[in-house]
């Protein structure tokens, strides 16, 4: 279910935080506060982000606060999937099954990559402080890999039904499951570095494209 959330007075999707305006139209209180959990993490850390300041940010009550949310840890893994739902979403919006399969790996990775460089901060605070969370952020972590894995099998899918005279195979789940992981693991180790996202871009695409030219375009003619 997709949740609103604002920058300024302009209600956005999941996922593009910026500081939460009070009274916005149409805004809970939830969304408020996982908007002020982001901002509070991008200017300082997780580590260092109280209840205080997320209630301070989102101009409400620390009551508020408990309705929605048992602990700090449960409103920065709602960040978590506010973020990763708005990734999902991007990816999904910049694809389209009936165009060339080169191509459309092209704007998925396109898409991710624009993602992730839009809240540098965010993912990095992810890739460093999630872990502490215990099994509770490594769960989180397993359903996230699964959602993007689920994704790419549903695009190959998708694109199976959009062309059925390419005579492609299925994506295998586990080979999403490798996909998925692979690109991410690339992309987390391009932000640790302090590298431009870009530079991987071409890396990222040229690995996916050649593991669906042997699995799902295998018997498949080129293009």
């Amino acid at each position: 279910m997709e949740t609103v959330l604002t920058r300024g007075k302009a209600p956005v999707r999941a996922g593009r935080v910026g500081r939460p305006a009070a009274g916005a139209e149409g805004v809970g209180h939830r969304d408020r506060l996982i908007a002020a959990m982001a901002e509070s993490v991008e200017a300082t850390s997780y580590r260092e982000t109280s209840i205080a300041d997320v209630v301070r940010i989102a101009r409400t009550s620390r009551s508020s606060f408990y309705e929605h949310f048992q602990d700090r840890d449960a409103c920065y893994l709602a960040l978590f999937d506010a973020l990763n739902d708005a990734v999902i979403a991007d990816i999904e919006a910049a694809t389209q099954a009936d165009r060339p399969w080169q191509e459309q790996v092209e704007h998925a990775v396109d898409a991710y990559i624009a993602a992730i460089g839009r809240r540098p901060n965010l993912w990095r605070s992810f890739i460093r402080e999630l872990p502490a969370l215990g099994e509770a952020g490594a769960e989180r972590q397993r359903v996230v890999m699964r959602r993007f894995a689920d994704l790419l099998v549903q695009l190959v899918e998708a694109g199976l039904r959009a062309q059925p005279k390419r005579g492609a195979s299925p994506l295998a789940p586990d080979m999403g499951i490798l996909i998925a992981g692979g690109i991410t693991l690339l992309m987390v180790m391009a932000l640790e570095q302090g590298r431009d996202l870009n530079e991987v871009k071409t890396t990222a695409a040229s690995a996916f494209s050649a593991i669906l030219s042997e699995t799902v375009l295998r018997n498949s003619p080129a293009g």
